[in-house]
């Protein structure tokens, strides 16, 4: 076990407790017909921050920024971390995410996903000038010799995505983004048939591309 499962196992066992917590006491209080955010700020601030920072701005570019994200498209997630009944798996595999996830209540998993979705994304930074024009020219215009679409045409000109179905992209960390397209083509992450499709029409370098123009989208 390397240093970074170390620490995310220890994360777990710490937090799990007062994840237990936060869905005995919205047990108690009855559903909401509204996500509460002060709720999800609290949630936020004791379970989520080590990894994805207070407001969903993350400091490394391993965790994902939850900044700005649609909430129902962070709620999906957060079901899809959960095995499914009659499902032999999950949609996503992530042992510690599956963890948070099973030990939030259907409530307080929309509270945080409201919460975060309500925080300001700072803006991302591309790296690689020549990569970030072959990830320009995929992003608007897709590889028709691969039949790969734009990727525009699903998640908007400048990323903004459409709730639910296609998530916020712009300023997302590009390590991240390599993580999920390499995810999609193996099969470990299985909630989007069309995303697997495409990821595994990409090559490396074409998946590198466009991760960095995407972390540079404003």
């Amino acid at each position: 076990m390397n240093w970074l499962s170390k620490f995310l196992t220890g994360i777990h066992k710490r937090t799990v407790w007062t994840l237990v917590f936060f869905t005995g006491a919205a047990s108690a209080q009855g559903l909401l017909e509204k996500p509460d955010v002060e709720r999800g700020r609290v949630i936020a601030t004791q379970v989520c921050a080590a990894c994805h920072g207070v407001d969903g701005n993350i400091a490394s570019e391993v965790y994902p920024k939850l900044a700005g994200q649609h909430a129902d498209y962070l709620y999906k997630q957060l079901v899809d971390y959960k095995v499914a009944a009659g499902a032999s798996k999950s949609a996503r595999s992530n042992l510690i995410m599956a963890g948070f996830a099973a030990a939030l209540s259907e409530q307080d998993a929309k509270n945080v996903s409201a919460y975060f979705a309500s925080q300001k994304s700072t803006p991302g930074f591309a790296h690689d000038r020549e990569k970030v024009a072959l990830g320009q020219k995929i992003w608007r215009g897709g590889i028709a010799d691969k039949g790969v679409p734009a990727c525009a045409a699903c998640h908007g000109p400048t990323g903004a995505g459409i709730p639910t179905q296609y998530p916020h992209l712009a300023g997302q960390a590009q390590a991240y983004t390599i993580a999920q397209m390499q995810a999609f083509q193996e099969g470990s992450r299985s909630n989007s048939i069309q995303m697997q499709t495409i990821a595994a029409r990409l090559s490396a370098a074409e998946i590198q591309a466009v991760a960095d123009y995407i972390a540079g989208l404003r």
